[in-house]
């Protein structure tokens, strides 16, 4: 019996895989507000079975990144003022707060790894790739938000980041990417300085901008 292969690990990393793989697209804003998608037509895309797809599906649903149409029909919902509101307010405690904790523990694996995310957003904005920007972005964000070694506060922003994440495609405009990056840029320096309040001003004032421009679009 104790020979025998155990199955549930790699039946438990392919759920894991396809929750994954459907959080990047949410977040990368592959799948936008208002798109619809099916079960069996991601189950497609994938490769895989309905089932991991299913479960993964549940998650996001319960987690209001996405919702049910009809049937077998998800989509992402669209988004309103007052959600926009209440996601920025909550942005506002967590995220600047999160930087804050980062900053008092920076090491250099910490700030090369997010000189490199830099580097990323600035040749983005240059090309104005949008999906790369937005890829590139969250990489900065969550370097920051995972070094800040809290495990409640980085749960508690990925589920905010998916909910708000496909709309961040809408926000193309080439000022946008330029301001946004002048706030990375202050960020990057700020840890670099090890200044926790100056890395925590740069972050909230990332997210007052993009969450504004957002409510501006709508």
């Amino acid at each position: 019996m104790s020979s025998l292969p155990i199955t549930p690990i790699a039946h438990s990393t392919m759920h894991e895989h396809v929750y994954k793989r459907l959080c990047d697209l949410l977040l990368d804003g592959s799948i936008a507000p208002g798109q619809m998608v099916t079960i069996n037509g991601l189950a497609e895309s994938f490769g895989v079975s309905a089932m991991p797809i299913r479960e993964a599906l549940k998650r996001l649903t319960a987690a209001n990144a996405l919702t049910v149409v009809s049937g077998r029909t998800i989509g992402v919902p669209n988004l309103d003022a007052d959600r926009i509101r209440d996601m920025r307010r909550v942005r506002l405690l967590l995220e600047p707060a999160a930087a804050r904790w980062a900053a008092e523990r920076i090491n250099e694996t910490f700030l090369a790894d997010l000189a490199e995310a830099l580097s990323e957003l600035e040749k983005a904005a240059a090309d104005m790739d949008r999906a790369r920007f937005v890829r590139s972005n969250h990489r900065f964000h969550f370097t920051i938000y995972r070094h800040a070694k809290s495990e409640t506060a980085l749960s508690a922003i990925e589920m905010l980041w998916l909910r708000v994440g496909p709309s961040f495609h809408l926000l193309r405009k080439e000022n946008q990417y330029r301001y946004s990056n002048m706030m990375h840029q202050a960020a990057f320096e700020a840890f670099n300085a090890g200044d926790a309040d100056a890395a925590a001003k740069a972050i909230q004032s990332d997210i007052e901008d993009g969450m504004d421009s957002l409510l501006a679009i709508l």
